[in-house]
């Protein structure tokens, strides 16, 4: 990465929403400890199967750290760490300018260091006409208009410098042209969409062929605006990130890709997907590589053992549900007014359970409300069960990326506007 330029002063603790994260995840942990009450213990796991490990067992050996010659000081905690004081209590965060959805649950943030914002805007925007070419003049006022250096200031309040958000915000931007351009809103079409993302996706997991055919794909990546943004966002990334963090993010984009697939071959086949299929769609059509990579942002890394937990996996994944469905529901009325029909959870519901426009708009508030709860419950309990303060700080840095992605849906009325559902 080139050296990195001057942070500018911060107006406001990049912490702040950091905090309100951890009292997300201890208000969830009550909750958690409340049902548990409500429903009594949870049953004794059977013993695992010889030569199989249980997931406890798992977590004991990661606590306990490497073992072997030479490995003696290398504990991820202290064998006896002494209890943290208490937090003291934070006065909650005053309600940021905008409407949000009503009955949407949802934490109100501070509103994203302006000093900040404005950093990050004037760089990517430098990034995407200088370095990539990203979009022709006519474009510009659309670009401005999706406030992206709000969006990721926001997601990432931990991030220590400049330069750490602008590895997200590259990311994001790439990933949007990708959705526009092959998909969407400029010129995309779900006919011939995989061989382009299949193209696409080598910008970020390199080809490696022979000496004959190398030169022709290192030119095809920079063919179109997606394949160069990905390419430069991902060079950016890699010269950041370590080679698990790498993989961890081309992992979470090959999903998302899948998703991209699955809702372009709906589209050809002019069919509406049953309820729970477009479900699960979502949980690959989603946000996810965006919060997965909150510990680079941070400038530190989450082993690899611990992010591939299953719980951890779980969390992560309905973080990502959670914050797409926000995304149907803010952009419900921009997509009714856009060409052709768009798929959304409020349209899904509508067609496939019968109901009115009004009622599944409603349900599908409902429905983002479950997963957040979730999101919420499993988050803590992976912190009550897994004290490490690389975990605990990860899982804050995911809370609080879920909580600036409502605040820049909710905000961004550029964008989006509310429908007269109330």
């Amino acid at each position: 990465m080139p050296a990195p330029e001057p942070t500018p002063p911060q107006s406001s603790p990049p912490g702040a929403t950091a905090d309100a994260g951890a009292q997300v995840l201890a208000a969830a942990a009550a909750r958690a400890r409340d049902i548990g009450a409500a429903l009594g213990a949870r049953p004794a796991a059977p013993p695992p199967a010889a030569g199989v490990s249980s997931p406890d067992a798992d977590l004991q050996r990661i606590l306990r750290g490497p073992r072997g010659l030479g490995t003696a000081g290398l504990r991820l905690v202290p064998a006896q760490a002494p209890d943290d004081p208490p937090t003291p209590p934070r006065e909650p965060p005053a309600a940021a300018q905008g409407r949000p959805i009503p009955g949407l649950y949802h934490h109100p943030v501070p509103e994203p260091d302006p000093v900040r914002v404005a950093e990050v805007s004037r760089r990517i925007k430098d990034w995407a006409l200088d370095e990539v070419s990203l979009y022709p003049d006519d474009w510009e006022e659309e670009f401005d208009g999706f406030s992206v250096g709000s969006y990721m200031v926001g997601c990432h309040p931990d991030a220590p410098s400049v330069d750490h958000l602008m590895l997200a915000t590259r990311l994001m931007v790439a990933e949007n042209a990708v959705d526009d351009c092959y998909c969407e809103d400029h010129g995309g079409s779900p006919v011939g969409l995989g061989g382009r993302l299949l193209l696409a996706h080598t910008a970020l997991d390199p080809l490696h062929t022979t000496r004959e055919y190398a030169p022709h794909w290192a030119e095809s990546l920079h063919a179109d605006a997606p394949r160069r943004a990905y390419r430069s966002a991902m060079e950016y990334f890699v010269r950041a990130a370590s080679p698990s963090q790498t993989d961890r993010y081309r992992h979470d984009m090959a999903r998302l890709h899948l998703g991209y697939l699955a809702e372009a071959s709906w589209a050809q086949e002019d069919r509406v997907p049953e309820v729970w299929e477009y479900l699960a769609m979502r949980q690959f059509n989603n946000f996810r590589p965006c919060p997965t990579i909150t510990d680079t942002v941070g400038g530190y890394e989450l082993p690899a053992d611990l992010h591939a937990r299953p719980a951890m996996q779980k969390v992560i994944a309905l973080a990502g549900n959670a914050t797409t469905i926000v995304n149907d529901l803010y952009s419900y009325m921009k997509e009714l007014d856009a060409p052709g029909r768009h798929l959304n959870l409020p349209v899904v519901i509508a067609e496939r359970e019968g109901l009115s426009d009004q009622d599944a708009y409603l349900k599908s508030v409902e429905v983002h409300n479950d997963l957040m709860h979730d999101f919420e419950t499993e988050a803590a309990a992976l912190a009550a069960d897994c004290p490490l303060p690389g975990v605990q700080r990860f899982l804050r840095g995911v809370a609080a990326w879920v909580d600036g992605n409502h605040h820049w849906h909710c905000t961004n009325t550029y964008r989006y506007s509310l429908p007269d559902f109330w």
